[in-house]
């Protein structure tokens, strides 16, 4: 039922504020690397993001995160008209709960910026989610779900998928899922992890019947390369599949660094029909793939296996004081012109 009220009101919504200007808009995906507040949780594992923990987490420490994340997440906006405009969308990996994204965007430099966040707590046993911020002034959620995706017969609790499907200022239908799949560190993940993108796929197939003139766009960090069996033989198996992976055919570059080597583990698949001129989908895409922001100021220099790495803000129990441990990655939508007659 909330399916079907939501198709009726994108429909309705389409017919108003139409412009003559194409519209840009930039979704963004990056997993925080441990955004935790700094106060025990006695239903998680998050005693060692507290003073006294492992990692000694003060609020001074805790500020500074905070400080950075939103300095790159204004970093990442679009200029226009000489104005910088933020991202429409920051889908977030590794947050705690609800007051850690509150004094994200409250409490720092993205204050200015009006943002607003949608998160649910899920079994996940650290107690990290997933969240998404949304630019309130050109978005507006209609419908927003957790996903459970966890399978407490056999013990295993993970992060839940984030829905949220809603409508831009200009009335065009935008879906969003966000995802963190689990770890590689237990090497029994693996079936999760496919079990996961099977999961996806299916509720992929019901979107895209249902709402066949929406931009679906699924980002997260799903712990494995889009040539790994979870994504290129479970999550987009079909030659025929309407969603393609912005990263599946990128470079040497990628969002992750593991001993040396940089990954695409951070991923942005969306539906094909922003990729075909005639499609009756109203966004498109800007460019055919999607891009890493690796900005100077999130990267350090790697004296182990050179070049350069990500400033993440621990290196095991040391801190670093930076950013993450992963790179954001994003995509630009802009809104198709008027038809000529």
């Amino acid at each position: 039922m909330r399916f079907l009220t939501f198709l009726f009101l994108s429909i309705a919504t389409s017919f108003v504020c139409q412009s003559q200007n194409s519209e840009h808009y930039r979704l963004v995906f990056w997993n925080v690397e441990n955004l935790f507040d700094i106060w025990d949780d006695s239903t998680s594992l998050d005693d060692d993001f507290t003073p006294r923990g492992q990692y000694h987490w003060t609020s001074a420490r805790y500020g500074e995160k905070q400080k950075h994340l939103a300095q790159a997440i204004i970093s990442l906006g679009v200029g226009k008209d000489n104005k910088l405009q933020p991202p429409l969308i920051v889908g977030l990996a590794e947050v705690e709960n609800d007051k850690v994204l509150r004094d994200l965007c409250q409490g720092t430099a993205l204050r200015r910026f009006g943002y607003k966040f949608i998160h649910f707590d899920s079994p996940d046993r650290r107690g990290i989610d997933n969240a998404l911020l949304y630019d309130k002034e050109r978005f507006t959620p209609c419908l927003t779900q957790n996903i459970c995706v966890s399978d407490s017969t056999k013990g295993f609790f993970t992060r839940d998928i984030l829905l949220v499907e809603g409508v831009t200022d200009k009335g065009d239908t935008l879906i969003i899922l966000v995802n963190h799949l689990p770890s590689k560190r237990n090497s029994g993940n693996a079936v999760h992890r496919i079990e996961i993108a099977q999961k996806l796929r299916n509720t992929l197939d019901t979107l895209a019947a249902m709402h066949p003139t929406a931009a679906i766009v699924t980002m997260g960090d799903f712990n494995a390369s889009p040539n790994e069996p979870e994504i290129k033989s479970n999550l987009l198996q079909d030659s025929d599949c309407c969603f393609v992976n912005l990263m599946a055919h990128k470079g040497s570059k990628g969002s992750y660094k593991y001993k040396g080597n940089w990954e695409f583990l951070d991923q942005i698949i969306v539906s094909r029909n922003l990729l075909t001129p005639n499609s009756r989908c109203p966004l498109a895409l800007q460019s055919d793939s999607g891009q890493v922001f690796d900005s100077d100021f999130l990267l350090a220099d790697d004296n182990t296996y050179l070049g350069k790495k990500v400033k993440r803000t621990f290196l095991g129990p040391r801190y670093i004081g930076g950013y993450s441990d992963h790179l954001p990655v994003y995509v630009d939508l802009i809104r198709k012109g008027p038809e000529k007659e």
